[in-house]
């Protein structure tokens, strides 16, 4: 029997002050649960809570982070969770702070990433407001703008309540499925004085639970599929958010020469590995007898590919395959949005925490293999590897090729990258680039990417970024944000934040000068109507004028440079801003002028 993970590692223990203000009890027990950060755009809802975590807390857990858009603050706390997979707060103003939160809410929950949003609104006592402004800014009640797309909203009513409220927050944030909540404040409690302090409960005691494990039998018969299988598959996709599974995941796929497929939630599977087979997965996919899931938020998309102009899905398996998936996804559906999915028909559902599931299932598999199996399987996975091998230097010798075109090609832009940074303790904190980081870097470490945004919500990188920077604030890790442009123009005062706080981040700007995916959709639609391709710039295009991003950067007091339009000036541009990120420990952000894919 595994040991369950460690679910308390977070807590603190009980702050032995005297709360004069309701606001300080709430920072009394953001301390108990040790919450380390909480990012803000100030505002006057709050600002009980504000004064209470920088003179009553003394602005040590947790710390404020400034930022200058709320949409920045949650994308802060998102990246800090998938960095620590522990939460971060957010302190969001009223109404208007929470609409302009809302999308970066929104990309956490479709991410399943534990992030406390902390709301303020009133004062719900209407003879305590001001006129005009508390009341435009006064919602009944302010959670239902979220609620659809959070694990669990409350605005407790009374000081006596906001330490149950705030242990239930944390409590579900962190069990899985994992996910935001949000927590209103009112502002007239927050100022309200303390008669009779509360007695703090003791945080340990209202710990997640520990995680499920699979059902017995459903795991047995699991491994009988997996052993008897001629052609096994494994899928993964959020799997990594806890790295004791990724270990378990190689150790079976190697028992079984099972090739597997990384959906990039997070880092499930080393690229390096001759068992890897993402780049491959509609070859593997074809052939598979058995399919074995692994936390796939989208199964359905996972088995097959559409054709984006037509939208005809074609199933890259055949009818006589059989699915097994192990998640968790079934517990956390709303029905607002359908981040759920189309329904995919499995042979075999499981639910249960892979990182407790899958070391049970490695033993039961190692007890049923005999001398037969072990040859066929060894021969399998020579032949994996060999088609493996082929596959990187095919990459390889693409990106090589493709150094000739102009305008800067994306591989040759990843793969300068990577001879930089390659022995570097480095971590890719946002990857707008896609498949070609995967193809031509080597990401062989638990964390050294934290996938994508979830919602795919623009906004999102520079944020995430920066909150995963503050998860590896003392670490000495190299932080890499490769920045999609469109992206950045959501929430370019996210630089600010950097400056402001000193966070050390190497930026590499993909400036295609488009937001290609939409131009990409006209270039399909043109297609298929038969009209101007020519025309798909139209609405789309970031050329007139071009952003000079170097410049964004330097108003901002860091460092820039750029646009680099040759692919021999990359390099040493790179070099020149890692050394401002090691050096001076401040971001660098480095923009290079590319083709659009």
């Amino acid at each position: 029997m595994s040991a369950a993970r460690d679910v308390t590692h977070t807590l603190s223990p009980r702050p032995q002050r005297r709360p004069q203000y309701g606001s300080d009890i709430i920072v009394d027990m953001l301390q108990a649960c040790g919450i380390v950060y909480a990012a803000c755009n100030p505002g006057a809802s709050f600002r009980g809570l504000h004064d209470s975590i920088v003179n009553y807390g003394g602005n040590h857990l947790p710390e404020l982070i400034q930022c200058c858009h709320e949409e920045i603050s949650v994308a802060l706390a998102h990246g800090y969770a998938k960095a620590t997979g522990t939460p971060m707060a957010a302190l969001i103003h009223n109404i208007v702070g929470l609409q302009h939160a809302s999308m970066a809410i929104f990309n956490a929950w479709c991410d399943r990433a534990p992030v406390l949003a902390l709301g303020a609104t009133g004062p719900m006592d209407s003879t305590q407001r001001r006129p005009w402004i508390d009341w435009i800014h006064t919602a009944l009640v302010q959670g239902t703008l979220v609620r659809d797309y959070v694990k669990w909203d409350d605005q407790p009513h009374s000081l006596a309540s906001v330490p149950e409220s705030l242990l239930r927050a944390y409590r579900l944030a962190q069990t899985d499925p994992q996910g935001p909540i949000y927590v209103c404040y009112d502002a007239g409690l927050q100022e309200e004085v303390v008669r009779v302090p509360p007695i703090l409960p003791d945080p340990h005691r209202y710990a997640p639970p520990a995680p499920p494990q699979a059902h017995p039998e459903a795991l047995e018969r699991t491994a009988d599929l997996l052993v008897q299988a001629e052609r096994p598959v494994a899928i993964a996709d959020l799997l990594g958010r806890h790295p004791a599974a990724i270990e378990s995941l190689r150790s079976l796929a190697e028992l079984l020469a099972m090739p597997v497929i990384d959906r990039g939630g997070r880092f499930n599977f080393p690229n390096t590995h001759g068992l890897d087979a993402t780049d491959a997965a509609s070859d593997v996919l074809a052939n598979a007898d058995v399919v074995l899931a692994l936390d796939v938020l989208d199964l359905f998309g996972a088995l097959g590919s559409v054709d984006k102009a037509t939208r005809m899905f074609q199933p890259a398996i055949g009818p006589q395959t059989q699915i097994i998936h192990i998640t968790m996804g079934d517990f956390l559906v709303h029905s607002w949005a359908a981040d759920y999915e189309r329904l995919q028909a499995v042979d075999l559902p499981i639910a249960a925490d892979t990182a407790v599931a899958l070391p049970h299932l490695l033993a039961l598999c190692q007890a049923r293999l005999g001398s037969a199996e072990t040859a066929r399987i060894t021969a399998r996975a020579a032949h994996l590897s060999t088609q493996h091998r082929a596959r990187r230097q095919q990459w390889q010798q693409a990106a090589h090729l493709a150094r000739a075109q102009r305008p800067i090609a994306v591989p040759t832009a990843v793969a300068e990258v990577w001879e930089v940074i390659k022995h570097e303790d480095w971590v890719l904190v946002n990857n707008a680039v896609g498949a070609w980081t995967r193809r031509l870097w080597d990401w062989e470490r638990p964390g050294c990417t934290l996938g994508r945004s979830g919602g795919a919500g623009l906004g999102y990188g520079m944020g995430a970024a920066l909150g995963a920077v503050l998860a590896h604030r003392h670490s000495g890790k190299v932080c890499v944000n490769l920045q999609a442009d469109g992206d950045l123009l959501y929430t370019p005062s996210a630089l600010w934040t950097a400056a402001h706080h000193h966070l050390p981040l190497l930026v590499v700007m993909f400036n295609n000068r488009s937001y290609y995916n939409s131009e990409e959709h006209a270039l399909d639609v043109a297609r298929v109507r038969e009209r101007p391709a020519a025309n798909a710039g139209i609405g789309t295009r970031l050329d007139d004028p071009p952003v000079n991003f170097a410049q964004m950067a330097q108003a901002y007091g860091l460092y820039g440079e750029g646009p680099i339009a040759t692919p021999d000036a990359i390099r040493p541009a790179l070099e020149r801003a890692l050394r401002v990120v090691k050096d001076e420990g401040r971001l660098a952000l480095v923009d290079i002028v590319m083709q659009p894919r």
